[in-house]
């Protein structure tokens, strides 16, 4: 379904992120964890998409699956690291083959491991690939005649290659006149962080939906990893308070990080939040009980699934 489409309604939109499992074990955690959450029936999931090479024909896998065997709307990201147009294109003309509605265009990691080149890639930047999807959708190759719906990825602490503030939110807004349709955030702990970044994008003429990503810590090490993947996030002086007097009890770790997540969203939602992505690192039984906490009622009735 076209994002367009899946945004109509009033109400905020929920959403999960999985990404491709590289092992038989971590396969059946994924699935289970996939049955358990779409019973949700989230507004669409998206799949991640490793640089280099690492996991990208899993990620077409999956993401082919998961249209094929269950009623979820899956979005795959899509990166420009280590991609020439060709790739790009044939990479386009597969999934519209497979119906798939939306891409996530993204600048990617470096790949780690395997010799690296920025300046070979075709598409230095996200705003690159952003162009490149428009003039694909343009050229009428995909079943929906508006072609893919386009989201790119917001920074509430500000983008890391971008420290200057007021050119980062130039940068931005070129890259959403370019073709994106809507925003998803990187992960972050504190709403003022978000509210700020979506006050700014109204000063800066941005009026399209940004849907905040919100990664419940569910242990220290995870505190740890999350710190990494968010490229220096930053953690409220509370929720470190609270961590550090339980960190030798991994039950209470949880507690505490399930409950902070379960704040920051309740307070997104009494903020008109447009939706709510959760990183889910491939498990349900967080996002379940934050769900389960806030009320929140599936958008359409669940069905079965045969993932």
């Amino acid at each position: 379904m076209h994002i367009t489409d899946i945004m109509r309604g009033d109400s905020p939109m929920f959403s999960f992120e999985f990404f491709p499992p590289k092992t038989m074990e971590a396969a059946e955690t994924l699935y289970q964890t996939i049955r358990d959450l779409e019973s949700y029936m989230p507004h669409f999931v998206s799949v991640t998409y490793g640089a280099g090479g690492s996991t990208r024909d899993l990620t077409h896998d999956l993401v082919e699956r998961i249209q094929r065997t269950t009623k979820l709307d899956p979005i795959p990201h899509l990166t420009c690291v280590c991609h020439n147009e060709e790739e790009i294109e044939g990479i386009l003309l597969r999934y519209a083959k497979s119906a798939i509605g939306n891409i996530l265009a993204l600048g990617g990691d470096r790949p780690i491991g395997i010799a690296y080149d920025k300046s070979r890639d075709s598409f230095q930047h996200a705003i690159d690939l952003v162009r490149f999807i428009r003039r694909f959708n343009e050229s009428g190759a995909h079943p929906d005649r508006r072609g893919f719906g386009v989201g790119i990825a917001g920074f509430p602490e500000g983008h890391p290659a971008t420290p200057n503030r007021l050119l980062e939110m130039d940068y931005f807004k070129a890259k959403v006149d370019a073709g994106a349709d809507y925003i998803v955030t990187q992960l972050f702990f504190d709403n003022r962080d978000f509210l700020d970044f979506r006050e700014r994008c109204a000063l800066a003429n941005i009026h399209i939906p940004i849907i905040a990503g919100i990664m419940p810590i569910t242990s220290i090490g995870g505190l740890k990893r999350m710190a990494e993947l968010a490229a220096g996030a930053r953690f409220p002086a509370k929720l470190l308070r609270a961590l550090e007097r339980c960190q030798s009890a991994p039950k209470m770790v949880r507690r505490v990080g399930i409950q902070h997540a379960l704040e920051q969203c309740d307070d997104l939602l009494h903020n008109d939040v447009a939706g709510i992505h959760f990183y889910t690192l491939n498990r349900s039984d967080a996002t379940r009980l934050i769900f389960d906490s806030l009320g929140i009622p599936r958008h359409r009735s669940a069905q079965a699934s045969s993932v």
